[in-house]
């Protein structure tokens, strides 16, 4: 059971790029509990289920939902010094908009980075381009 007052982050355990994300998150000296999205019933929590799968979320001391970007401030503000200045500046000014577009390239780009597995692909959206069929010689690869 979690500490009162503590952030929890959630992550995808589908996902073995926010898995692998998740089981570093300690070593940053941070006060978070890490849960999976998959273990809790997310119609009891303030989460928004389908954007918990596009951007991480984590929900804060005071009951706070943040998500991407403002979810990593979120944690990084429990930790040292260093982190609390860098969460500040994640959310603020100019860049607020770097941090976001760091997560968002992070996001789009899970299934390639270390951990990351066909699982951890963005859920498709209305406006991606429909996936080209595959030919049977592709497959083969004559």
């Amino acid at each position: 059971m979690p500490r009162a007052g503590r952030v929890v982050m959630f992550a995808d355990e589908d996902c073995g790029f926010c898995m692998r994300t998740a089981a570093q998150v300690p070593r940053l000296g941070v006060d978070v509990d890490v849960r999976t999205l998959q273990a809790g019933d997310l119609s009891t929590l303030p989460i928004d289920a389908d954007r918990a799968l596009i951007e991480m979320p984590a929900i804060d001391a005071d009951g706070t939902v943040h998500y991407g970007h403002r979810a990593w401030a979120a944690i990084l503000r429990t930790g040292a010094l260093p982190w609390r200045v860098l969460a500040t500046a994640m959310t603020h000014g100019p860049s607020e908009r770097v941090a976001r577009t760091v997560y968002r390239w992070v996001s789009q780009n899970r299934t390639r980075l270390p951990g990351g597995t066909p699982a951890c692909a963005l859920p498709p959206t209305p406006n991606d381009p429909p996936t080209p069929p595959v030919e049977r010689e592709q497959i083969a690869g004559n």
